[in-house]
């Protein structure tokens, strides 16, 4: 079967309320609720037959923010509107907006729990 590889993503948060308001406010989207057990998960938006994958964030038990070696890249239109949005919501701007070549240009960024990721745009 055909498909993309990454199939979900679950960024994992000590403070779900400081996380969702720094997610919502850089990424200027809405966060929904994920019921289940002792997980306390905020999923982010999902456009079904569109392309790319969505996920979450998760308050879960035992599972640290911060200090992981996986990089979330969250697409935009460019990737400078969002970069220019982390310091201001409580995040940590690693790298400005840079070029990569024909794949387009990144940017990367802690978040408010330290977790790294990653903003990619074609302009």
């Amino acid at each position: 079967m055909a498909m993309n590889p990454v199939g979900w993503f679950e960024i994992y948060v000590d403070d779900m309320a400081r996380a969702r308001t720094f997610y919502e406010t850089v990424l200027a989207l809405e966060l929904t609720a994920l019921g289940g057990g002792d997980l306390d998960m905020w999923m982010f938006p999902a456009h079904n037959g569109m392309p790319g994958s969505t996920g979450a964030l998760a308050r879960v038990p035992g599972m640290k923010a911060g200090g992981n070696s996986t990089l979330v890249y969250f697409a935009c239109e460019d990737c400078a509107v969002e970069a220019a949005r982390v310091r201001e919501a409580g995040g940590e701007l690693l790298r400005d907006k840079m070029s990569i070549g024909e794949h387009g240009f990144v940017a990367h960024a802690k978040d408010s729990e330290g977790n790294m990721f990653g903003l990619h745009s074609m302009q």
